[in-house]
């Protein structure tokens, strides 16, 4: 079976980097992004196997971006990944197929994960 390519998009590097090396760990192919401008213009030219998206970001936060995204590519899975638990209720992040508040503990991220994409 082919890799399953992911797409992180977060403007803190940091974050970016640790989501980078626990998804390579699990054995997909990780592209990161430090905008909604980047990831918009990279969907252009392919659709990974899951999109991982913070929300608050500089220039195109989180929620056009997954609406963009949506309406470009309606089958394309989406996790929104918010240190905010906030933006769960908020209606714009209703069509995301998951949604995380960000923590040192991946485990409840990665069985998200493994449940959208049906990995192991």
């Amino acid at each position: 079976m082919d890799t399953q390519r992911v797409f992180v998009v977060d403007d803190e590097e940091s974050i970016r980097l640790f989501l980078e090396e626990e998804l390579t760990d699990m054995g997909f192919d990780v592209t990161t992004f430090a905008s909604g401008n980047d990831v918009l213009a990279a969907l252009e030219h392919g659709v990974p196997n899951l999109l991982i998206l913070d929300i608050r970001m500089p220039g195109v936060d989180g929620l056009r971006v997954l609406q963009l995204s949506k309406q470009a590519h309606p089958n394309l899975p989406i996790i929104l990944c918010s240190a905010y638990s906030d933006y769960k209720h908020d209606f714009g992040a209703w069509s995301a197929d998951g949604y995380f508040v960000k923590s040192a503990r991946l485990e409840g991220l990665m069985e998200m994960i493994r449940k959208i994409l049906g990995s192991a």
